[in-house]
């Protein structure tokens, strides 16, 4: 009995943690879900739309890129931005040197913006909307959680 309650607890552990294994399929989820040209714009719109669907108070945070209009040039060019941020921090998750100072980066850029911790949890929400639409029955739901919580802690106030 204590063994199975000894193993339960490590399975946990390890699933709490982004591991190795998980950064790397995280990272190679990503190529294909994110894509390339006209398909970056789209998931970034589709993943936007579910963070505003969650949150739209949100919207507020977006007044000087046209956040009323999020198929705005303005709104377009400020998603494609943020994505880009998680696109670097997504290649980077399996070199924490560099990973850290990535996410240092953005916490400054987070701060400075009073960008609530609760926007984290839709955007995280949202990501697991997303991603699997794209990929299919490849989506690795814990990897994903794991690493994004990874990537989020790092950006949080």
């Amino acid at each position: 009995m204590k063994v199975a309650i000894l193993l339960l607890a490590l399975l946990g552990y390890a699933m709490a943690d982004c591991n190795n294994m998980q950064r790397l399929k995280v990272k190679q989820q990503w190529s294909p879900a994110y894509g390339t040209g006209h398909h970056r714009a789209e998931v970034s719109l589709a993943l936007w739309k579910a963070i505003l669907a969650q949150v739209p108070e949100a919207k507020d945070l977006f007044k000087r890129v046209n956040g009323d209009d999020i198929k705005s040039p303005e709104f377009t060019a400020h998603i494609i931005r943020v994505m880009g941020g998680l696109d670097i921090a997504i290649s980077l998750l399996d070199n924490k040197a560099e990973l850290d100072a990535e996410l240092a980066h953005l916490k400054t850029q987070h701060f400075d913006r009073h960008i609530p911790n609760a926007y984290f949890d839709a955007f995280k929400n949202a990501l697991g909307e997303v991603i699997p639409a794209t990929l299919g029955r490849c989506y690795d739901e814990a990897a994903w959680s794991t690493c994004f919580d990874v990537i989020a802690n790092g950006i949080k106030q």
